[in-house]
């Protein structure tokens, strides 16, 4: 059934039709109509972390000044004018209210018809409040954050019923540099309010928040790269000015890299980094000079800690001899070094696309992001076929339960695991 079209047609009749849907699901029975994949699979999650579908639960809001904070630091800050003209002007009129939430479902922003913001309230849709999905059901903000794609809520498709009586639509907000989530904006208001192309539209609007960012960052790269111009005419040897993130903006006595894996918490001295080994680090003004010594690296065995064991963020750590650095994961990356764990004989880039896709053919896209990949691991991957080098220990962190495994990911080899829990 295509929900969105029959509540623009008949929103009583959808109404209906989505209330006993849920009620026939959740009793265990066979539904005349079956939810979504989207939703049933979220329901799925809420019924296992054991969220009350009948009861309205609610986590203290944030104090003001924790919001003012995030605020500040979060990166949203920087598109709000883009949502703002995107998403507001339509939702005033519509009886729609725009709701940006962080990273952790964190309600930072909320604006749009005053009404709507008055019903709101009654459901604790406050700032500050927290709308994750394992804290207050399926909704349009928690679950496109764990699913990482645009998802609309319609009325009792909410797993908690208090939550029927509203639609709502978000789309999750993406660092453009590393595929890291940093939040999700949503459009929410009555289901009698809502139109079949609200979903692509709230989708639309976040993409052009992304391309703001994209060109943010370009933008200060550029200036770190004039200021770190004269500083690296004057070097001899391997040596590179990066932002706070490990992205390159200007490189000497070396091939070009476009980011370098960044241990946590960098401070100025002697320090070793992933790809060029011992390097003298030193402040610039937005980010580091790195400049590489010709010390051997000292030895020892390379262990790789796979962490799949949070549902929303992944993350890879690598720890040797002279010290550990870790990265969070884009949802392909997850997939991809998990599929590679799984197969530590080696995997081509064929059989990875019929892993991923369902489809051999697809092996442009596997190299791609392969290649990626190798740019922060480096030499402790290895390729023809794709593996992890044979004297690295690797470690797979496992979710409590198999079937929260990269929830996420549509990947035919990843549901196999989901549905046949076991052993790797």
């Amino acid at each position: 059934m295509n929900v969105a079209r029959l509540a623009a047609v008949d929103a009583a009749q959808a109404a209906r039709v989505l209330s006993e849907m849920r009620e026939a699901t959740l009793a265990g029975q066979r539904a005349r109509i079956a939810p979504r994949p989207v939703i049933e699979q979220s329901w799925g999650r809420m019924l296992r972390s054991g969220v009350d579908p009948d009861h309205d639960f609610r986590s203290q809001p944030l104090a003001l000044d924790e919001v003012r904070r995030r605020r500040e630091e979060s990166p949203l800050r920087h598109v709000l004018p883009v949502l703002r003209e995107g998403l507001l002007s339509v939702a005033d009129v519509a009886q729609h209210i725009m709701v940006v939430a962080d990273a952790e479902g964190r309600v930072l922003w909320r604006e749009g018809s005053a009404q709507v913001l008055r019903k709101a309230d009654s459901l604790g849709f406050l700032l500050g409040a927290d709308w994750r999905e394992d804290v207050v059901g399926t909704n349009g903000v928690g679950t496109p954050a764990v699913v990482r794609r645009p998802v609309q809520v319609f009325a009792a498709e909410h797993f908690v019923r208090s939550h029927a009586s509203w639609t709502c639509t978000g789309a999750p907000i993406t660092d453009p540099r590393d595929g890291r989530l940093i939040g999700v904006v949503d459009v929410s208001g009555p289901l009698e309010t809502m139109h079949p192309a609200t979903l692509a539209w709230v989708d639309t609007v976040a993409k052009l928040a992304e391309a703001r960012l994209r060109e943010l960052h370009a933008a200060s790269l550029e200036q770190l790269r004039t200021m770190a111009a004269p500083v690296l005419a004057r070097l001899d040897g391997r040596a590179l000015a990066v932002d706070r993130d490990g992205w390159a903006a200007a490189v000497t006595g070396m091939p070009y890299v476009r980011r370098i894996a960044l241990p946590k918490s960098l401070t100025p001295g002697r320090r070793w980094v992933p790809g060029l080994g011992p390097c003298a680090v030193e402040p610039l003004a937005g980010g580091w000079l790195l400049r590489a010594a010709e010390d051997a690296p000292p030895s020892g065995a390379t262990r790789i800690t796979l962490d799949l064991g949070r549902p929303s963020r992944s993350s890879v750590t690598v720890a040797a001899a002279a010290g550990a650095w870790s990265r969070e994961l884009s949802p392909r990356h997850a997939e991809l070094l998990y599929l590679l764990a799984e197969h530590r004989a080696g995997r081509g880039a064929a059989g990875l696309a019929e892993d991923l896709f369902g489809d051999a053919s697809r092996t442009v896209t596997v190299r791609a992001e392969m290649s990626r990949i190798r740019r922060y691991l480096g030499d402790l991957l290895q390729h023809r076929p794709y593996r992890f080098c044979e004297d690295v220990e690797v470690e797979v962190l496992m979710p409590a339960d198999p079937c929260d495994l990269l929830p996420q990911s549509s990947a035919p080899a990843v549901a196999r695991r989901r549905a046949a829990p076991g052993p790797g």
